[in-house]
Protein backbone atom coordinates (compact mmCIF):
# COMPACT_ATOMS: atom_id res chain seq x y z
CA UNK A 1 0.00 0.00 0.00
CA UNK A 2 1.50 3.60 -1.12
CA UNK A 3 1.52 5.53 2.24
CA UNK A 4 -0.46 9.35 2.53
CA UNK A 5 2.96 11.17 3.23
CA UNK A 6 2.06 14.45 0.80
CA UNK A 7 -1.17 16.12 -0.04
CA UNK A 8 -3.24 14.46 -2.83
CA UNK A 9 -5.28 17.48 -4.15
CA UNK A 10 -8.25 16.88 -7.29
CA UNK A 11 -10.90 18.97 -8.48
CA UNK A 12 -14.18 16.80 -8.70
CA UNK A 13 -17.70 19.05 -9.78
CA UNK A 14 -20.45 18.89 -7.21
CA UNK A 15 -24.40 20.16 -9.02
CA UNK A 16 -21.98 22.81 -11.78
CA UNK A 17 -19.53 23.88 -8.86
CA UNK A 18 -16.01 22.99 -8.93
CA UNK A 19 -14.45 21.88 -5.44
CA UNK A 20 -11.14 20.86 -4.58
CA UNK A 21 -10.94 17.60 -2.48
CA UNK A 22 -7.19 17.36 -0.46
CA UNK A 23 -6.44 14.30 1.11
CA UNK A 24 -3.74 13.74 3.71
CA UNK A 25 -2.28 11.80 6.81
CA UNK A 26 -4.22 14.13 8.54
CA UNK A 27 -8.06 14.13 6.99
CA UNK A 28 -9.57 15.37 4.13
CA UNK A 29 -10.87 18.81 3.36
CA UNK A 30 -13.64 19.88 0.63
CA UNK A 31 -13.01 23.48 -0.41
CA UNK A 32 -15.35 25.58 -2.93
CA UNK A 33 -12.46 26.21 -5.75
CA UNK A 34 -11.02 29.72 -5.39
CA UNK A 35 -12.21 29.85 -1.76
CA UNK A 36 -9.77 28.87 1.48
CA UNK A 37 -12.72 27.86 3.71
CA UNK A 38 -14.23 24.71 3.78
CA UNK A 39 -14.96 21.53 5.26
CA UNK A 40 -12.38 19.45 7.04
CA UNK A 41 -12.70 15.97 8.52
CA UNK A 42 -10.09 14.56 10.42
CA UNK A 43 -9.25 10.52 10.27
CA UNK A 44 -9.52 9.57 14.08
CA UNK A 45 -13.13 12.14 13.99
CA UNK A 46 -14.47 9.60 11.51
CA UNK A 47 -12.97 6.52 12.67
CA UNK A 48 -13.70 7.59 16.30
CA UNK A 49 -17.52 8.70 15.29
CA UNK A 50 -18.07 5.71 12.81
CA UNK A 51 -17.20 3.33 15.97
CA UNK A 52 -19.35 5.14 18.75
CA UNK A 53 -22.60 4.72 15.58
CA UNK A 54 -21.93 0.69 15.33
CA UNK A 55 -21.67 0.54 19.18
CA UNK A 56 -24.84 2.25 19.33
CA UNK A 57 -26.65 0.21 16.78
CA UNK A 58 -25.47 -2.96 18.54
CA UNK A 59 -26.37 -2.09 22.03
CA UNK A 60 -30.27 -1.59 20.69
CA UNK A 61 -30.59 -4.12 18.53
CA UNK A 62 -32.69 -6.85 19.72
Amino acid sequence: MTPLDKPLRRQIDIEGQAYTVVLDAEGVKIVKKAHRNGIELRWADLIRDNTSDSTTEHETSP
